[in-house]
């Protein structure tokens, strides 16, 4: 795992000097033709990022999935508001990586396809948007960024918070020194929630390769609770809605802060606690402590507090900030000088000193087709976009690290980044996951 530093650092350097930060990518040329992409996943997740691209001047040149119905829901979408009209259909994506008419896709697929599907497609040449987290562990993350860079590839994540002014505005206003020093962030994931209920196996559906679903994760029956979401409450599927949602104020707070990298330290503690006995495995309340040399940043995530709420779609369109105290995905920023607080996508931030006064402040705006725009202008430019997985390996590590460190017994661990392994035998065995025959992740990509 001795990659583990080059692509630490290279992380760290990527992102430049600070006017190159989050910026749009070199146009494309007049005339240049539309870039065709075809959707793989056709989730509501899915069907917003390629609704996304189509408003940004990319064309749908096909969907992918592996449940027929999900793909005639998908099209009939996409034909009503965009005229797309009958677009071809594939069920596997090798059908897709196969095609030469086809720049790029997006892998809007359950967590746990991410990485293999990401990486299959730059080994195909195609040019790939997706969803977060990345991946399903560590060691994926290591394998796209080696796999990217090996067949030149434009591999954003959909981390869109990077493509949003606001955003990039309260960077330079960091950088500038105008809260002070920084040694403390907290970022707050403090959902709702409740109980989990599996139920039942059934019968597979007659249009579903089942099997294929499962992909890399053990075998295990058809649950209709469990393919309709349900994946989120289990390991071999996913890391939890820690590494659903928070993904998005975690990376948020690693680029407010300059990109510092793969944290030395983390220790986590909670469990399911909230709706302990249930049937979900992963944390419904877990707080996560993260050492770098001059920085702790704090994660604090739930699922129960029914007061808390992420910023409404009033707020991100307009010139309004949240409530930031019951705020459920803010940011925290404790400046020697000021605090600010920043709110993701649309949220906008505040610069403040006490008693209460602004001393500056941006509304936001939601940056969606802002990221889609600056992967399709990547994909003509070949410049990097403003989420490139190699930038985004640290922040999704920090995800993966915070479940770890629970998972062993809400331990802290160390981590030595050179090396990419942590101080503990056990925690060490869950960077990589164990794959089910014919469909590994390849060791050299």
């Amino acid at each position: 795992m001795a990659d583990a530093a080059r692509i630490s650092a290279g992380a760290a350097m990527a992102m430049g000097p600070l006017s190159a930060v989050a910026g749009e990518a070199a146009k494309p040329s007049a005339g240049a033709k539309p870039v065709r992409f075809v959707l793989i996943g056709c989730g509501g997740r899915g069907r917003t990022v390629a609704f996304n691209m189509i408003n940004m001047g990319g064309r749908c040149a096909g969907i992918c999935d592996i449940k027929d119905s999900e793909r005639k829901s998908v099209r009939d979408f996409l034909d009503r508001y965009h005229k797309t009209g009958d677009l071809p259909q594939y069920k596997y994506p090798e059908q897709v990586f196969g095609l030469k008419d086809v720049d790029a896709v997006i892998v809007a697929t359950p967590d746990h396809w991410h990485a293999p599907l990401a990486i299959q497609a730059c080994q195909a040449g195609k040019d790939v948007y997706v969803e977060k987290p990345h991946c399903h562990n560590i060691w994926e993350s290591w394998r796209m960024v080696e796999a990217a860079r090996k067949y030149k590839r434009v591999v954003q994540v959909g981390t869109q918070n990077r493509s949003a002014e606001y955003n990039r505005k309260a960077r330079e206003y960091i950088a500038a020194g105008k809260i002070g020093s920084t040694y403390l962030v907290k970022v707050y994931n403090l959902k709702s929630g409740g109980s989990f209920s599996l139920g039942a196996a059934a019968d597979v559906p007659a249009d579903l390769d089942w099997d294929r679903w499962l992909g890399p994760a053990p075998k295990r029956p058809y649950v209709p609770r469990l393919y309709n979401g349900g994946w989120h409450h289990f390991w071999d599927f996913s890391g939890g809605d820690l590494c659903d949602d928070a993904a998005h104020q975690v990376d948020l707070s690693l680029m407010l802060m300059g990109d510092p990298g793969v944290p030395k330290s983390v220790c986590s503690a909670g469990g399911r606690i909230a709706h302990k006995g249930d049937g979900s495995e992963v944390p419904d309340l877990l707080v996560t402590q993260f050492e770098f040399d001059d920085l702790v940043l704090t994660l604090e995530h739930s699922n129960y507090p029914k007061y808390m709420t992420k910023t409404s779609s009033t707020i991100r369109r307009s010139d309004e900030f949240p409530h930031w105290l019951q705020n459920a995905t803010r940011i925290e920023l404790y400046g020697s000088e000021q605090m600010m607080v920043v709110g993701r996508h649309g949220g906008g931030w505040q610069a403040t000193t006490y008693p209460w006064r602004v001393q500056a402040q941006m509304y936001g705006r939601v940056p969606d087709e802002a990221h889609a725009k600056n992967f399709l202008d990547c994909v003509v430019s070949r410049a990097k976009p403003n989420a490139d997985v190699e930038t985004l390996h640290p922040s999704v590590c920090l995800l993966h690290m915070a479940n770890i460190a629970h998972r062993v017994g809400n331990r802290k661990l160390l981590w030595d980044d050179k090396a990419g392994q942590f101080d503990d035998a056990k925690a060490n065995e869950l960077i990589k996951r164990d794959y089910r025959p014919k469909y590994e992740v390849p060791e050299k990509v």
